[in-house]
């Protein structure tokens, strides 16, 4: 559901932390709104765990962040963003918070259990059954079985700042004062007793609210909601009135004193109810813009009831990357890839296949806790048949795997399912029945039913608010975080959002979609790089290119893999990931050593074949650590690898010009990740968390902005090639756009979105649109499929002389006008063709590698020409 907001022109997301606080991003204010942005959008600004480098593990939503400033400094930066005319949007972390001494309420569930007044705020399930867990939380810290922490005196009791806590090296977890004797002699004699008596000291860790176990009992024992598979960081009930309002009452007092206009939702799938979450959102931050991160599968809309301006920009993402990938390589780069690397190019399955692995793994406690209450719900609603505890589970499981989204919205007390939901039931259920037969097939007929019933207080209601709760972990955890690092056909389309059994997209597909996004949802954000991405968008507008050149790129890979073979031990590291290894060398290079090996050994672990986080393997591990290092300091490998890469590279950051263009001017909030107004060649986080160097942005843009004032024109063919390497050339586009669309706010806050078509011999590697309110145009032309477009010439020419007799078809409404192009100054004379405007793309394109034009009002033009005439 759309609605009028406070809506950005354009937002720049900041990564706050210790090593970027409150004071530094203040220095920065003059520098964002110079570049043209109209809001800051901060990282999680409220008090996180100590070191945390995100933000997302709150500890005290009451206050700002200690490490990044205090309430005084926040204050000082808010002030000077509206000095500047920005404003300030805020990412917010609904589903969670740290599960650490940090965080107050978490330490007094420890101690108090359920007495704490914050019992009810943790989704802690106190009649977990199993050793000793009932009325307890399990904390799964220990490096060993409790048995073997104990003999090796590892656990001890200590006093500190008047709490007794127990030790475990550097961690602590507090006593409950009721199992201890008042403060004074006595307390201390027990102290002293628990630390030279085990037996004494296991009897007073029976009597606490928590029960400390060995870290590998987490993903089968926990019995607490988390977020995905992570321990320390735990669910909380948002769904209750008062966690909301503790947990909001900052954020809804800052948008009260106008200090933020907006919020960004974190992961709104890991809530028991979305969409009633969001409505108690709108309605305590009455006009703030509000985007949420969700995950839209291919087909999957964002529900219309949402009362949200849209999400924070995968969907667009995905869309754009495919717009710049060539169908035509799917074969050759898909047989090559089988060939190479022996792995199996069926997506599908693959998912299914991963899904299942983490269900049965890392999921197994939460999904057994689905099992244990569609156990009750079978004893009561189907006396009569007699079912199993496995199979119950293989029923779940099976219908968790094929789950076609992230999950459904089901609620409580509400009738109905909207007809996507059910869609997507249906399609799971006919899958699991055909795909994951069970023992007891009409178990999977009956989860199907509870999932479109009806929803009522009960453990059926229970059942099914869970199951929507788990099918989006299933989902990130086995696709985004396991098959996306294992299937490495063309890793441009392993993004959060995408589908990389889609390879590329047509013209029509690319415009119907911002069609509707205009019409559906015209404040959603737009991204290409995130805090989350797995690649920067200047790394995926270079692998890109690799879709046009698959016959080169096979060829490369075999000669670098053939010479390469040295730096092998024992046949490792598997072929994959040494196909991973050189996409990601041509996307990112020139890639220091440490950086690469970061990046390969995060991918090789999230991929779980070999290696993972929990279950290392030494010998594979060192393998590939040798192999990466051995390759990268190779000299005569580096000289093959830079004869392969000029041309990719000159075509990667035309991609990445037209990407950033069509971002600024498509339906929606453009939004720039800190430091790719230059180019960015970073790889998954952490590595996309690097300090930014603003002195190097502030100077590059005082640059641009005097030789606007001189009135020369940076933006030609030939500073392309002579100044494209530090980046400037993107700070450029940015700039310029960004304040054209100042001028022009309304234009592209409603403007109509008009697809334009060509004619001639380009058409296919050409996309442009018009966007238009009343009596003003503006048209946005960019090259597709670049390194085709060029016919394999080298250097890539960048001019218009590569268009030929190619057309654009214009607006009628531009007939006899004249428009000028907002990065080179030149003006274009619109001509007639059959009686419908157009104009030839080699002029439109001649000194610049993509265009932004305006259509001339004509009186301006009258008056222009009368003073020069004076």
């Amino acid at each position: 559901m759309s609605m009028e907001t406070k809506r950005p022109r354009a937002t720049y997301r900041l990564q706050f932390h210790r090593g970027f606080t409150l004071r530094d991003a203040l220095a920065i204010v003059p520098y964002l709104a110079a570049l043209g942005v109209s809001h800051a959008y901060a990282s999680p600004l409220l008090a996180a765990r100590a070191g945390s480098t995100h933000g997302y593990d709150v500890c005290d939503p009451t206050r700002v962040n200690p490490e990044v400033g205090t309430a005084a400094e926040f204050e000082a930066f808010v002030a000077a963003l509206r000095e500047r005319g920005l404003g300030l949007v805020l990412d917010i972390v609904p589903n969670h918070m740290a599960a650490a001494r940090e965080n107050p309420w978490w330490w007094d569930v420890l101690r108090n259990g359920r007495k704490s007044p914050f019992a009810g705020y943790f989704d802690i399930d106190w009649e977990s059954p199993g050793d000793g867990l009932r009325g307890k939380v399990l904390l799964p810290v220990l490096g060993d079985e409790l048995q073997q922490v104990l003999e090796r005196d590892e656990l001890g009791v200590l006093s500190e700042g008047g709490e007794v806590m127990v030790r475990y090296f550097d961690h602590r977890y507090p006593v409950n004062p009721e199992t201890l004797p008042a403060p004074g002699t006595l307390r201390e004699e027990a102290i002293a007793g628990f630390n030279t008596d085990r037996e004494s000291l296991v009897r007073l860790l029976e009597l606490q609210h928590y029960r400390l176990s060995f870290w590998r009992q987490g993903d089968h024992r926990l019995n607490y909601r988390r977020f995905f598979t992570i321990t320390d960081l735990a669910g909380i009930r948002v769904e209750r009135p008062e966690v909301f309002t503790a947990t909001h009452n900052r954020i809804i007092d800052w948008h009260r004193r106008g200090w933020i206009d907006g919020v960004r939702v974190d992961h709104p799938d890991g809530l028991r109810d979305p969409q009633q979450y969001l409505s108690d959102l709108r309605e305590s931050v009455p006009g703030a813009w509000i985007v949420v991160e969700k995950i839209l599968e291919p087909g999957e809309d964002l529900p219309v009831d949402w009362p949200v301006d849209g999400t924070t920009g995968y969907d667009y993402l995905a869309r754009v990357d495919e717009l710049f990938v060539d169908p035509a390589g799917e074969r050759p780069i898909t047989e090559f890839y089988s060939r190479f690397t022996g792995e199996p190019t069926d997506y599908g399955p693959m998912v299914r296949e991963k899904k299942r692995w983490i269900l049965t793994n890392q999921l197994l406690t939460e999904v057994e806790r689905l099992v244990r209450l569609l156990e009750v719900i079978l004893a009561a609603r189907c006396p009569e048949r007699a079912v199993g505890f496995d199979e119950t589970r293989q029923a779940i499981v099976a219908m968790l795997v094929c789950f076609p989204v992230y999950r459904t919205y089901a609620q409580v007390g509400k009738s109905g399912r909207s007809d996507a939901d059910r869609a997507w039931i249906a399609q799971a259920l006919a899958s699991a029945t055909q795909e994951h037969p069970t023992p007891a097939p009409w178990i999977l007929t009956f989860i199907g039913d509870l999932l479109q019933d009806r929803l009522e207080e009960g453990l059926e209601a229970e059942f099914v608010m869970r199951f929507q709760q788990l099918a989006g972990p299933a989902m990130a955890k086995g696709v985004e975080d396991t098959t996306f690092y294992c299937f490495n056909r063309l890793v441009v389309l392993n993004e959060v959002g995408g589908d990389p059994s889609h390879f590329g997209v047509g013209l029509q597909t690319f415009h119907a979609a911002c069609r509707r996004s205009l019409e559906q949802w015209p404040g959603t954000m737009l991204a290409s790089t995130t805090h989350d991405t797995k690649r920067s968008g200047d790394v995926r507008a270079r692998l890109t290119v690799l879709s046009e050149i698959p016959d080169r790129w096979a060829e490369a890979v075999r000669r670098w893999s053939d010479w390469n073979e040295r730096h092998r031990r024992d046949g490792l590291p598997d072929r994959n990931a040494e196909y991973l290894f050189y996409q990601i060398l041509v996307g990112a290079w020139p890639l220091p050593v440490d950086r690469a090996l970061a990046y390969m050994e995060k991918a090789s672990r999230e991929a779980k074949q070999h290696t993972n986080w929990t279950d290392r393997n030494a010998a594979y591990d060192e393998a590939l650590a040798g192999f990466v290092s051995s390759v990268i300091g190779d000299p005569e490998f580096v000289g093959m690898l830079e004869q392969f890469l000029p041309d990719v590279i000159v075509a990667g950051r035309i991609n990445s010009l037209a990407q950033t263009l069509l971002k600024l001017t498509t339906p929606g909030v453009p939004d720039l990740y800190q430091g790719t107004e230059l180019w960015d060649l970073s790889l998954v986080d952490p590595d996309n968390r690097r300090p930014v160097d603003y002195g190097v942005r502030e100077e590059a843009l005082k640059h641009l902005e005097r030789e606007s004032r001189s009135r020369t024109v940076p933006l030609t063919t030939g500073t392309f090639r002579e100044a494209s390497d530090d980046g400037r050339i993107k700070m450029s586009v940015i700039h310029r756009t960004l304040h054209f669309r100042r001028l022009h706010e309304l234009l592209y806050r409603k403007g109509d979105y008009l697809p334009l078509s060509a004619t001639g011999v380009r058409t296919m590697h050409v996309c442009a649109f018009a966007r238009s309110l009343g009596g003003t145009i503006a048209i946005t032309v960019v090259p597709r499929l670049v390194h085709g477009l060029a016919g394999g010439r080298d250097p890539i020419p960048v001019g218009g002389e590569i268009w030929g007799d190619t057309r654009l078809a214009l607006p009628p409404a531009l007939s006899g006008c004249r428009l000028r192009n907002v990065f080179t100054g030149a003006h274009l004379e619109v001509r007639a063709l059959g009686g419908n405007p157009s104009v030839m793309l080699a002029e439109v394109l001649a000194d610049f590698p993509v265009a932004l034009l305006e259509k001339i009002d004509p009186d301006a033009r009258a008056s222009t020409q009368a003073t020069h005439a004076s």
